[in-house]
């Protein structure tokens, strides 16, 4: 009886050593797939896009690509903005005309030649009359971002990311748009 019982114990001690080495193995093999994952991720590029007409959303830009590793592009118009060109109170001036022309595109300087190389990016902005600046748009329809998810950031004294964030996705609906954030 003694030697049936030790033949049991043994052979259940022997049974659980292998369901234990198996859930090892199978532990290491799911990590290794993690780690995979994890470094097909970490292969994935990102990059920072922002327009600043005054300065604070080149920080918020600055602090986004320091949290994502991301290499940062700043969208600079051909005709520099002048404090009087930004006044919003001065019905003429140039911001004000812009916005209230949805099909204003304030020129640019120059591409983001490299964009190709990105699969994330991050369109940033100050929030004017409740939306992105036009010269948003003039970036977005000047470049490929096809393949790409698009998050949208935005600095604003007052106004929500959402509505900025909607009309872009309702604006360029053949792209893939991921979160919003306003960062003040």
């Amino acid at each position: 009886m003694k030697n049936t019982a030790l033949i049991l114990a043994t052979c259940c001690l022997m049974i659980t050593a292998c369901a234990q080495k198996n859930n090892q193995n199978s532990n290491v093999s799911e990590q290794q797939n993690n780690n995979s994952t994890v470094q097909q991720n970490n292969n994935m590029k990102t990059l920072i896009v922002y327009f600043s007409a005054t300065g604070t959303t080149k920080a918020a830009a600055q602090k986004l690509a320091k949290e994502f590793n991301a290499d940062l592009y700043e969208i600079t118009p051909e005709v520099p903005y002048s404090a009087a060109d930004l006044d919003w109170r001065d019905k003429t001036s140039r911001s004000t005309l812009e916005m209230k022309d949805k099909s204003s595109r304030p020129a640019i300087k120059g591409k983001c030649e490299y964009i190709a190389e990105y699969d994330t990016v991050w369109i940033g902005f100050p929030v004017w009359w409740y939306t992105a600046p036009t010269i948003v748009n003039t970036f977005i329809e000047a470049h490929d971002l096809s393949g790409k998810v698009l998050n949208v950031f935005a600095t604003s004294g007052g106004s929500d990311v959402k509505g900025s964030a909607n009309d872009l996705k309702n604006a360029y609906p053949q792209y893939t748009w991921g979160e919003s954030r306003l960062m003040n």
